[in-house]
């Protein structure tokens, strides 16, 4: 049988409110029954019940995490990022990948509410905002990370997508190209750097009139790749000369596709991609990128969150930090 707080208590000679405080960290107790009561429990093998923590204090230490896609390595990161802040605090991380599903998406939230986690770090798409708007009518301590529902008065951390989207297309009609294409996926986010896109040609009295140049998508590198692949296939003077990926991911199967085409990186095609994951830097050739600050965003949705929980009546907080272009290899001056 699993070893319970009785046996811990009788063991070391000291009541069961002593071993629950020594659990939960709280009263005045010696130094010396601590230990006491620390290593018996070692000694025991007991691990005590989270969901029986949190009726006595409120928190179990467990914080959860949605994103869309864990293969997709911007969201890799930022769990990575937010787990270390979690364990810094003395909290765990149950992180789930919804493969941008609502109903998977409502399957994990209800999961994670069973198992009384203190709070929600939502990175992953929402399409019903009701979903949102239940939990925070019940009070659950949430963060919308790398997206946002503006219409709901939520904490939310996000970068400036349409800046970044704006930023990137400038920086190639800079170089000299005038032919550009786009591929965006199916995040709230790459809806807005899509936006950017189309406004800096357009203040740049750049006609974008070629539907074949602009292409919707899951963030895959085969998708990317086949993507790209209908770009270039057309002729020479419809093909774009520039192709701006709303993540790195995709960017990188443009890449590809374009050495299978015999095509030459920046010589013939310019790539910029989005979000500055770390295959930007190691792939061929190095990847210019639109970076989103990860440390920070992070970090903020933290400090939001613990506001939340130690506070459900705090004043919401929206914070939007700004993206910057990262130059690397794969961008050049438009070929003659």
């Amino acid at each position: 049988m699993k070893p319970t707080i009785y046996d811990v208590a009788r063991e070391a000679g000291v009541s069961i409110a002593t071993v629950s405080k020594v659990l939960n960290k709280s009263g005045r107790i010696s130094d010396k029954t601590r230990e006491k009561v620390g290593r018996i429990m070692e000694e025991l093998n007991y691990q005590p019940s989270l969901v029986a923590s949190a009726l006595t204090s409120r928190r179990t230490g467990t914080i959860g995490l949605m994103i869309p896609d864990i293969a997709n390595p911007f969201f890799a990161e930022a769990a990575r990022g937010i787990e270390d802040y979690a364990q810094e605090q003395g909290s765990d991380l149950i992180v789930c990948s919804t493969d941008r599903s609502d109903e998977k998406a409502a399957r994990y939230i209800s999961l994670l509410l069973r198992k009384r986690v203190d709070g929600l770090i939502i990175a992953s798409h929402i399409g019903n905002p009701d979903l949102i708007r239940r939990l925070l009518a019940d009070q659950v301590p949430l963060v919308l990370f790398s997206a946002d529902i503006r219409m709901i008065e939520s904490n939310s951390v996000t970068v400036d997508d349409y800046k970044g989207g704006y930023q990137a297309t400038e920086y190639l009609l800079s170089l000299g190209h005038r032919r550009l294409g786009i591929i965006s996926d199916n995040l709230p986010g790459s809806k807005l750097r899509a936006e950017g896109f189309l406004d800096a040609l357009k203040a740049a009295d750049i006609p974008f009139d070629n539907p074949a140049n602009i292409t919707h998508t899951s963030a895959t590198l085969e998708n990317g790749r086949k993507a790209a692949a209908a770009m270039l296939d057309q002729a020479e003077e419809h093909r774009p000369t520039a192709i701006f990926a709303c993540n790195d991911l995709l960017a990188i199967g443009v890449l590809k596709e374009a050495r299978s085409a015999g095509l030459s990186i920046p010589r013939d095609l310019s790539v910029v991609g989005f979000d500055n994951t770390m295959l930007a830097e190691i792939c061929h050739p190095a990847l210019t990128s639109i970076a989103q600050p990860l440390p920070e965003m992070t970090e903020q949705a933290m400090i939001l969150l613990n506001e939340s929980i130690d506070n459900p009546d705090s004043p919401k907080r929206k914070i939007m930090l700004m993206p910057e272009l990262v130059v690397r290899h794969s961008t050049g001056p438009a070929p003659h």
